[in-house]
């Protein structure tokens, strides 16, 4: 009987041990569990820098030609030669047309003898004024005659130039027959064959010459961002790029050189002009292309990847950034324009805020959570456009 009270004191105090044991063993793991559950949540921040940049924008635009000459006859007749080839590059004085000359070489005959025999006159009225100023210093003759031949020498004076005159003129008409390029560049079809009967002034252009380098480039732009673009320093106004039709860019970049001096009231747009040298001969006269240029100068941009700023039910942006403490803070936030996958921040962010990227469903403002920092590179961003 001894020994069996013995025995069960025994395993009472074992049954006691073993629950305390297991109570203190079950505290331990509840306050290690509490201390997980309290530990700092990681989030992916980055670390929000200012940058210098231009924001460009992009607008429809139509090449021109640098200049473009339609050849027209100046005087009337028959072209009995075509003297150049159609879509080929003509350097300014490159004879294009040649019209039936023969009349007007007849014209200028003509004008020569008329000149000759003016000539003649003049030389007999003057002898003749000679004389007579001669005679009326001896009374052989009145002051009325010497006057009267000295008249007529100055007469036939006059018809000497005018003589000269009409060669000129003859010669201008013969010259014109035949037609010369008055600019290099590209030539276009010919409107007119040989044997075509052509008039002078005619409203028919029988050929067009296009300078296609350089060219220029002709883009609507809106009268705001024309403002902004004016107020760039002059050595800072950059250059012009280019996208084709095809989606392509243009290798070259253009020059802005001029914008019209009133806004289209329709529209409110001005056209601008650049100007392209055109080296590889691309750009063609008429060809839509979409022109890229720069309409304002940031010193101190700050740009925030799009990840980290939420768009509101009202429309407003807030984001969240962790302070040096580590808490998280909401911060309502001003965007300007989403350029790329980051937004230009007006208002709400500055230089050195650590800005939540992700993680953002797992926090809310006022908790401690551990920032880890992405590549510093992403709160930049590179091209603009």
């Amino acid at each position: 009987m001894e020994r069996y009270r013995t025995r069960l004191l025994r395993w009472l105090a074992f049954l006691i041990c073993s629950a305390t044991i297991g109570l203190g063993g079950c505290s331990k793991s509840g306050q290690q569990q509490a201390q997980a559950d309290q530990s700092p949540t990681p989030v992916d921040v980055v670390t929000l820098t200012l940058t210098e940049t231009k924001l460009t924008s992009t607008h429809p635009g139509r090449v021109t030609a640098f200049r473009t000459a339609e050849i027209r006859p100046q005087v009337s007749g028959i072209i009995i030669k075509r003297l150049f080839k159609e879509g080929a590059y003509v350097e300014a004085g490159t004879q294009l047309y040649l019209i039936d000359p023969a009349s007007y070489e007849a014209e200028q005959a003509t004008a020569k003898v008329e000149l000759a025999v003016a000539q003649a006159n003049d030389h007999s009225a003057r002898l003749k004024a000679q004389r007579y100023h001669t005679l009326v210093s001896t009374k052989a003759v009145s002051q009325q005659e010497a006057d009267e031949v000295e008249a007529a020498w100055k007469s036939a004076q006059a018809e000497v130039k005018a003589a000269e005159a009409r060669v000129k003129s003859a010669q201008i008409n013969v010259d014109y027959t035949l037609i010369s390029a008055p600019i290099s560049g590209i030539i276009s079809r010919s409107a007119f064959t040989e044997g075509a009967l052509v008039s002078a002034q005619q409203d028919t252009a029988l050929t067009t010459i296009h300078q296609l380098s350089p060219v220029y480039v002709d883009i609507q732009q809106p009268v705001v961002e024309l403002l902004k673009m004016k107020r760039l320093p002059a050595l800072k106004v950059p250059s012009v790029t280019l996208q084709l039709e095809d989606g392509t860019s243009y290798g070259e970049a253009g020059k802005l050189q001029f914008s019209e001096v009133s806004v289209n009231m329709g529209t409110g747009t001005v056209n601008t002009r650049a100007v392209f040298e055109n080296n590889g001969g691309l750009l063609l006269p008429g060809l839509f292309v979409r022109a890229t240029i720069v309409s304002e100068s940031l010193e101190q941009a700050i740009f925030a990847p799009q990840q980290g700023i939420a768009r509101q039910p009202n429309g407003a942006t807030t984001a969240l950034v962790v302070n040096d403490e580590g808490i998280v803070e909401t911060r309502s936030v001003e965007v300007v324009r989403a350029i790329k996958d980051k937004w230009l921040v007006k208002s709400g962010l500055a230089e050195g805020d650590r800005l939540v990227v992700s993680g953002l469903q797992k926090i809310k403002p006022g908790v401690k959570v551990n920032a880890i920092e992405r590549d510093k590179t992403l709160a930049a961003t590179g091209d603009r456009s």
